[in-house]
């Protein structure tokens, strides 16, 4: 999708993760860089314990959301417009601004011109923001600004402390999940969706791929 916000599941996905969530002693946990608004519409009235902004807030299973960090967001304002100007020179880029991070998307630009601001934009940002606790997180086609307090990594964690889990299974495929799968217990079935470089420990070539192993845990 040309929009972050349109990557809706999709009616068979919701059915078979409500499937894996009725299991007995199962939680379903979705970890997204994605704002609480985005995860409303998408999993509105699921039972899904899920997770936004890489780490802010969490909503659990019948309950209202709730923050776990409380970010400073003064810092948006400064940073906006230098994004701004590197994606009016970048034709087919745009920013997203979310509630606790911005994002400069260029999946639908030239790839020279996109790898030639992206090289501009880091090293203009990393001055930036140093003695900050911001960081920059290079994704899939995205580069985000974000504060370095939340990741995947930490979110999991807290859901560690709540629960005792004996087996784990965990699927990503951006680099942002690279702190999710170093922060799990050596135990956990982490499972990198594409071949790149990762510290997860098992490999999946394509989300078709991870539906079938979604499937036979459904049905397990």
């Amino acid at each position: 999708s040309e929009r972050p916000e349109d990557a809706i599941p999709d009616p068979k996905l919701l059915e078979l993760l409500h499937d894996i969530n009725e299991k007995p002693n199962v939680d379903l946990v979705i970890i997204s860089g994605r704002d609480q608004k985005s995860l409303n519409n998408w999993f509105k009235n699921t039972p899904f314990t899920l997770i936004s902004d890489h780490g802010v807030s969490m909503r659990s299973k019948g309950e209202n959301w709730k923050i776990l960090e409380r970010l400073n967001t003064d810092w948006m304002e400064d940073i906006k417009p230098v994004l701004e100007s590197f994606a009016d020179r970048t034709p087919g880029s745009f920013i997203e601004e979310k509630n606790f991070s911005l994002a400069w998307h260029y999946r639908n630009a030239d790839i020279e011109l996109a790898q030639k601001r992206l090289s501009e934009i880091n090293t203009v940002l990393t001055s930036f923001i140093s003695n900050t606790d911001l960081t920059l997180l290079d994704g899939n086609k995205v580069l985000e600004v974000k504060s370095s307090k939340v990741n995947k990594g930490r979110a999991c964690n807290y859901m560690l402390q709540q629960h005792k889990y004996q087996h784990i299974f965990a699927f990503g495929d951006d680099w942002t999940d690279e702190f999710m799968f170093e922060d799990l217990p050596k135990h956990a079935h982490t499972v990198k969706v594409g071949l790149q470089k990762t510290k997860a420990r098992y490999y999946l070539d394509s989300v078709e791929q991870v539906r079938t192993v979604l499937t036979a845990i459904a049905k397990s």
